[in-house]
């Protein structure tokens, strides 16, 4: 098994930026696909990135040239810089791992608590 815990949210005005933070452990990291993922009240769960095994990402065109994702397999850590918030993108932050590099939610094995990001206009 897997655990994911995450960290770095908060409240922020739009233009600004947050960088969230997921370790890991339980597993060695390197074999793992990681994901970040997003839920507004009243949306479903999308897709925000992902970073294969090598660090190779892909990203939701919402967020494309605004957020970053990242690992440090050396920490078992993943990241998402997030620059040029808006308040759209105001909703609970989820981290994932998994066996697969996809966009798919429910392709994710492990899961971690959320984290809320606030983006005031």
């Amino acid at each position: 098994q897997v655990q994911l815990v995450e960290s770095g949210g908060g409240l922020v005005q739009a233009g600004g930026s947050l960088r969230l933070s997921c370790a890991t452990s339980g597993r060695t990291f390197s074999s793992y696909a990681m994901a970040w993922f997003r839920q507004a009240p009243g949306k479903e769960r999308e897709f925000v990135a992902a970073v294969n095994w090598i660090g190779g990402n892909t990203y939701a065109d919402s967020v494309k040239g605004r957020f970053t994702i990242s690992r440090d397999n050396a920490k078992k850590t993943v990241y998402l810089q997030m620059n040029s918030l808006k308040p759209e993108d105001t909703a609970v932050y989820y981290c994932a791992a998994g066996n697969r590099f996809t966009v798919l939610t429910k392709q994710y094995d492990y899961w971690g608590q959320g984290t809320q990001v606030t983006v005031s206009s």
